[in-house]
This record gives structure tokens, sequence and C-alpha cells, in this order.
């Protein structure tokens, strides 16, 4: 089975990298290692929907996969998610597109520019309930985002329109480029921090990057 790991950045992989073999530079974003006897290639696309969305579609129309793995570490406004703790992303969306009207926010499907099931959205959100891996991981409900929340009056206001389990800044646009392409997909998350006020000291990346790692290899060993 071909697998491509896709990633933000090489830091949230270093420890998948440091037990692999390293066979291939494709290109500059696209490499080939090997994991036991397994082969898989890993793209690092950059940080941010933009940029997600250009280098999956680029690489998908270029080269067939069999399945499209989506790591990294993530914000969680669930208090109920520990730190390091790994989840499994099964509905994402785009949560700051669309316009203000004064204080009010004025979604894609409010301004009737989509509509609610405009492929590949479901009810105005991108859901993955996919069914070729059996995995265990605690099932979320993300939104993706430009800018990350510090700020309590837009967290709360977060909170109130989405009701999110946790952010992250590329989540919806991989589900989105992985549909168009018909691949099966999933987006695994490990959780470096809440999402508060800014506070570099209450975060722990390093446990989230170790976790997610570590299942990341078991799953494709």
């Amino acid at each position: 089975m071909k697998s491509l790991i896709v990633t933000a950045t090489l830091l949230e992989v270093k420890p998948l990298i440091e037990s692999a073999k390293k066979l291939e530079q494709i290109n500059s974003k696209l490499s080939r290692y090997q994991i036991k006897d397994k082969e898989f290639d890993l793209l690092c696309t950059g940080v941010g929907m933009v940029a997600t969305a250009f280098h999956i579609g680029i690489t998908l129309g270029n080269i067939s996969y069999d399945r499209v793995i989506n790591i990294g570490i993530a914000g969680s406004f669930d208090k109920n998610i520990s730190i390091g703790d790994v989840v499994e992303i099964t509905q994402d969306q785009f949560s700051e597109m669309g316009a203000e009207n004064g204080t009010d926010f004025l979604s894609l499907l409010d301004l009737k520019l989509v509509q609610a099931n405009d492929f590949p959205f479901e009810s105005g959100v991108l859901k993955n309930e996919q069914t070729l891996w059996k995995l265990n991981y605690p099932k979320v409900k993300a939104i993706t985002v430009n800018k990350v929340h510090g700020n309590d009056s837009s967290i709360n206001n977060t909170q109130k329109r989405f009701k999110p389990q946790i952010e992250s800044m590329e989540g919806a646009a991989f589900f989105y480029a992985c549909h168009f392409a018909c691949v099966p997909c999933v987006q695994l998350r490990s959780i470096s921090n809440y999402v508060e006020k800014r506070n570099k000291e209450s975060w722990n990346m390093s446990l989230a990057i170790k976790a997610i790692n570590n299942e990341i290899i078991n799953l494709i060993s």
C-alpha cells in the first residue's frame, strides 16, 4: 500500500525522520523514506491552508497513492482532551471564511456563495468518516484557521458559533484536497496546548510531537 504522509513542518515529524532511512529527495517538498520494510513518501507543505492545498494538489496530481495521512500538533478548546493526546479529526471547516457585518459573522453559506452540500462539503463542513483504518483515537470536530486564537472574546465567539474541539492551520485544506483527488485520507493530531490567551509556558510541544510520531511509526511500520 503506497502511503503519503503530509505535515506542515519537519519539526512535527522529526522523530519519524530519525527512525527512517531516506531513500530519495523527489523534489523540494517531497521525500521518500523507508522504515523497517515499508516505504512511504513525506510531503512537508509549509504552514497554512494555501501551502497545504497547493502542494497536496500538485503531488496527488502527479503521483498515485493508496492513502494519505496528515499528522501534526494542534490546540484544544476541549479541556477533557489532555495535552499529548492523539485524536482523529472526522469533521473540519474553514471557520474564518466569510464576512463581518458589524459584530456578526456571515459564513459563505449565509452569503449564499456556496450551497451546504456542494462537493466536498456536507451540511457546510468537511467530513471524513473513513473506514480504511481501524483506529481507536478519540474522534473530534475541528476548525482550520489562518490566525490561531489567543483572545478571550474571539475564543468565546468561536466556541459559540462552531463548537470546535481543536484548531489547526491546515486540516480543512487537507480534507478539501484529498476529497477532490478521491484518495482515502485520515487526519491525526496531538494536542500541544489549550486554546487560550497565548502562554507558551503552558505548552508541551515536545510531548505532543513524541506522541504523534510514536503513533504514526506504529501505523505505517
